[in-house]
């Protein structure tokens, strides 16, 4: 089975090693590491979303319209655009980008967030929400005639949408949610379900339970694993910068006043991720907690820590678990995502394609 690279396109150029300068939308950048991300042979690139940041589908747009081939994940949060309006908004987006276009549907973990848009439904709540907007999603790329939806939450008549996704039968959907709430969901809508870095076990737990949700339907999905590698000439030179990643960002965090420890994130995902943590910095081969365990895990904040061949070779671990898709991205996001594309996703390919060649892929 291939394997797909998911890179990332900021607004502009931040992480938790680098912090935000000048405007929140840097137009250049944008520009530079999506077509860096062309280059260096990446499949897509996540566009993200955020309550406070620019408008991600317009960010997509506008990187489709400076290359050629890369395709983009659009991350889209459900509850906020009508779901007919959204469907119709992302398959003209596939059209002029010539079938680039795939959605990552988040739904959101944290109430104080939400609320940031006048959101104030319970977790539980959104799910089941975002349940209703991808049946009505899914049928405004599909239906070739005029369709009723009554669900609780959305109440549409005649629905129909006149444009359909160059994608047949739609645009790829993905998925990120770790909740009791968000598996049922992933299960009935993913085609590719998204997974932060967690541990080989963890992962092997997260997708036999997604792959019993999806088979309640009938379906099987998809998963992507997202990291955060650190890649240097000796394993000993990439620790160094592991440890160098994890001394700036408490830097800076202590700057700005933020917590170091003690952290209590509402999501699951950050949950599952600071439970690593809590095992060690250094986990399975070479799974590296730093600096999830700092930023209490916000967001895609672990990584493999070594050579390029080091790191291909741990990706591929987690390929024999049923992982196809790998979102990666760096802490330096311009020079990192050139880095990638030059010495690691080229072996990593290889390797999956010698697998494949011999059949040795481990059942999952």
């Amino acid at each position: 089975m291939s394997v797909e690279f998911i890179g990332y396109i900021g607004s502009h150029d931040a992480s938790e090693t680098r912090p935000p300068q000048g405007a929140p939308l840097d137009i250049a950048h944008v520009e530079a590491v999506a077509r860096a991300h062309e280059a260096g042979g990446f499949d897509r690139a996540l566009v993200a979303f955020h309550s406070t940041s620019p408008e991600s589908i317009l960010i997509a747009g506008h990187a489709a319209s400076v290359t050629r081939k890369l395709g983009f994940m659009i991350a889209h949060r459900p509850g906020f655009t009508a779901p007919t309006l959204a469907a119709r908004q992302l398959a003209t987006l596939d059209h002029f980008s010539g079938g680039r276009i795939a959605v990552h549907i988040i739904t959101g973990g944290s109430d104080a967030e939400l609320a940031k848009d006048g959101d104030h439904l319970t977790k539980d709540e959104r799910y089941a929400r975002t349940s209703e907007y991808l049946d009505i999603v899914r049928q405004e790329w599909t239906s070739e005639q005029p369709f009723d939806y009554e669900g609780k939450y959305y109440s549409v008549k005649g629905a129909f949408g006149a444009i359909k996704p160059v994608q047949k039968p739609h645009i790829p959907i993905y998925f990120g949610g770790s909740s009791d709430a968000a598996i049922p969901v992933a299960g009935k809508h993913a085609d590719i379900y998204a997974l932060w870095g967690e541990t080989q076990a963890q992962v092997r737990e997260h997708v036999a339970r997604v792959r019993a949700a999806a088979a309640k339907h009938g379906r099987q999905i998809r998963f992507s694993l997202s990291l955060r590698p650190v890649l240097a000439e000796t394993e000993e030179a990439a620790w160094k910068r592991a440890d160098e990643i994890v001394e700036t960002t408490k830097a800076l965090r202590q700057k700005a006043g933020l917590s170091l420890v003690d952290h209590a994130p509402p999501n699951a995902g950050s949950q599952r991720l600071l439970a690593a943590a809590a095992q060690g910095t250094r986990l399975d081969k070479r799974l590296w907690t730093g600096v999830a365990a700092v930023t209490g895990a916000a967001g895609n904040s672990t990584g493999l820590v070594g050579t390029p061949d080091q790191v291909a070779e741990a990706i591929l671990d987690y390929y024999d678990l049923g992982v196809t898709t790998f979102l990666i991205r760096g802490f330096d996001p311009l020079n990192d995502a050139i880095g990638y594309g030059r010495d690691l996703i080229p072996r990593v390919r290889e390797l999956v394609a010698a697998r494949d060649a011999t059949g040795l892929a481990k059942a999952s």
